[in-house]
C-alpha cells in the first residue's frame, strides 16, 4: 500500500507530473487578472504552489504528514484545517475551488459540498478530481496483474483500502445530481487513460515520450470513449448566477 513519502516521491515521477500537467491544462485557469482560490485537501501543495505564481491561493490541508512534505516555492497560505476553516470564511469568496481526489476519504461529503459551494462566488468554478470505477477495472487487471481486484471493483465493490484510509467510489453521476441545484456542469475529462497502462516505467524519463504522451492524454481524456476508462474523472462545474 506505500506510505505517504513514496506516495511524494511517486508525484515527483513522469507518471506523477504528467497527472498535474493534464489538470492545470484542463482548467485552462487565465493569468489575465489575480484571482482567489482555494485548494481543499492541498496534500502535498502542488496545485496550490503552481497557480501561487499568479494568483493569491489558501492552501487547507489537516495532515501534518503530507503539509510537511509540500512545495512551497511560491507564496500561498496554508491552512493546517478543514472544513471547520471553511465555516469562517464569508460566502461568495473564491473564484475557483479545487477539490482533488478528497471527497472518496471524507465521512461527510455533502456538508463539505455545501461549504466549497457556499464559499465560490458567482459564475465561479468548481474542480473535482476522482477516481474511476471502470479505470481502476484497467490498472488493476492490466497495470497490477490483479483480475481478482478488478473484477471485486467491477462487481460494485465501491470500498477500498489506501494509505488515507479507505476510499469510497462513487460514480459521476451521483455527484452531478448532488450538485444539480447550485451548480452547473461545464466539462468532464479522463486522466490517465493511456499512460498508466504500461508497466515500462524506464521510457517514461525519455522527454521525446513525455511530450508525446502528454498531448495524447491531452487528446484521448476530452474524448468519451477514453474518459469512461480513465483512472481518474475531472469535472469542473460553475456556480449558477
Amino acid at each position: 500500500m506505500g506510505t505517504v513519502k513514496d506516495y511524494r516521491n511517486m508525484v515527483e515521477q513522469p507518471w506523477g507530473r504528467m497527472i498535474y500537467d493534464l489538470i492545470f491544462r484542463q482548467l485552462d485557469v487565465s493569468n489575465d487578472k489575480r484571482l482567489k482560490i482555494l485548494d481543499f485537501g492541498a496534500g502535498f501543495c502542488l496545485t496550490s504552489n503552481h497557480y501561487a505564481k499568479y494568483h493569491d491561493v489558501t492552501a487547507v490541508e489537516p495532515n501534518e504528514e503530507m503539509y510537511s512534505l509540500r512545495v512551497k516555492d511560491n507564496d500561498y497560505l496554508l491552512i493546517t484545517q478543514g472544513i471547520e476553516y471553511l465555516q469562517t470564511i464569508p460566502e461568495n469568496t473564491y473564484d475557483y475551488v479545487i477539490c482533488h481526489n478528497v471527497l472518496e476519504y471524507v465521512e461527510n461529503v455533502d456538508e463539505v459540498l455545501k461549504e466549497l459551494i457556499r464559499v465560490l462566488k458567482l459564475g465561479g468554478r468548481l474542480s473535482i478530481v476522482k477516481h474511476n470505477e471502470l479505470g481502476k477495472v484497467f490498472a488493476y487487471a492490466v497495470l497490477n496483474d490483479n483480475p481478482k481486484a478488478a473484477l471485486d471493483i467491477l462487481m460494485d465493490n465501491k470500498e477500498e483500502g489506501s494509505i488515507f484510509g479507505n476510499r469510497n467510489l462513487y460514480n459521476n453521476n451521483q455527484l452531478v445530481n448532488a450538485l444539480s441545484g447550485t451548480m452547473e456542469l461545464m466539462d468532464v475529462y479522463g486522466i490517465r487513460s493511456l499512460f498508466g497502462l504500461s508497466s515500462n516505467n524506464d521510457i517514461k524519463f525519455s522527454d521525446e515520450w513525455y511530450k508525446s504522451m502528454l498531448e495524447l492524454e491531452t487528446e484521448a481524456d476530452s474524448m468519451d470513449e477514453f474518459r469512461k476508462v480513465a483512472f481518474y474523472n475531472h469535472l469542473i462545474f460553475k456556480k449558477k448566477e
